[in-house]
């Protein structure tokens, strides 16, 4: 039986809710929970195939059609909360990546993870919702890949996210500049990071520079952990954001030995208490972790545990 998520809405203010002390520290230092390809609770098995897939999929999918289809989406799915139940939880990042569908007519953006999403347009919407209602949260909102988009569409992409948040978008700033205080003194509340050149010149916008988020592309625990080790070793000399994904990635191997369970019953559930373990160790802080994502942020206390990491930073001197 499918478990649906709890609908938890006790982080629906936890921003707000931070001390004076917190509230002044540069973001980059405070930890922050975010999902990995945020928007993907909801795929369309109808549609074709995304053009982020290699052409053997698409040929897979042409071939056995639907069979195909639920396939790639126990695998394409990270998700099962949607944006406001994950922004009631407390996630703050969200990981995008958007797609126009090819041979559609106009410059409509699409989410996409092998299979299609909800319409970008609804999604933001959703966010301004929640944002509209809870004036002290502040999400990042990552576009870091884009599929199928030339000029007109990212044009349409950035004029829409100007329209839906209008002043709640933070100007490119000094990232060391950005706390919470500065934020709510200006009321942005929408950080927009924008990893392709169609953003350049445009003060809203973020570079995608300014949030790396080294990718372990690994289904080894250790390895993973290794690498989010390295990764945060080298962070500080970056001046920017930073994300630790702390995910494991599929390989055509592990799809094919799980192929009916899935990516959450095969692979992200029995690894997950581990990833958890490494999670609740870190500090945040000069040399800690920032943001952290996750694969189904509601199964275990994911968002709790990065939350209660901002309070290590209230005992240590250091960062004042």
């Amino acid at each position: 039986m499918k478990t649906r998520p709890t609908g938890n809405t006790g982080n629906a203010d936890w921003m707000g809710s931070l001390c004076p002390r917190l509230t002044s520290m540069p973001l980059k230092y405070l930890a922050v929970p975010g999902s990995h390809d945020s928007f993907s609770f909801w795929v369309d098995e109808k549609a074709p195939v995304g053009p982020d897939q290699k052409a053997i999929v698409k040929h897979l999918a042409a071939v056995f059609r639907l069979l195909a289809k639920k396939v790639m989406k126990k695998w394409s799915m990270t998700q099962n909360l949607t944006f406001k139940e994950q922004l009631e939880g407390g996630i703050r990042y969200f990981d995008l990546r958007v797609s126009s569908k090819p041979g559609e007519p106009g410059h409509e953006v699409y989410f996409i993870h092998g299979l299609f999403g909800h319409k970008v347009r609804d999604g933001l919407n959703d966010i301004n919702t929640f944002l509209n209602a809870h004036s002290k949260e502040v999400v990042f909102l990552d576009f870091n890949h884009h599929y199928a988009m030339d000029e007109e569409h990212h044009r349409y992409l950035i004029n829409m996210l100007k329209q839906i948040f209008g002043h709640k978008l933070c100007k490119i700033d000094v990232v060391e500049d950005i706390t919470l205080d500065y934020l709510w003194e200006n009321k942005y509340q929408v950080l927009v990071f924008y990893h392709h050149p169609s953003a350049e010149g445009c003060p809203v916008m973020w570079p995608g520079n300014k949030i790396p988020a080294p990718w372990a592309n690994t289904t080894d625990t250790t390895k993973l952990i290794q690498f989010l080790e390295t990764t945060l070793g080298e962070r500080a000399k970056y001046g920017s954001f930073h994300v630790s994904q702390a995910i494991l990635t599929p390989r055509v191997k592990t799809i094919v030995q799980g192929l009916v369970r899935g990516l959450r019953n095969y692979l992200v559930e029995r690894n997950l208490p581990t990833i958890m373990t490494w999670v609740a160790a870190q500090k945040p802080g000069v040399d800690g972790v920032n943001i952290i994502t996750s694969d189904f942020v509601e199964l275990v206390d994911f968002a709790d545990t990065v939350i209660r990491l901002n309070n290590l930073l209230l005992h240590d001197r250091a960062v004042t």
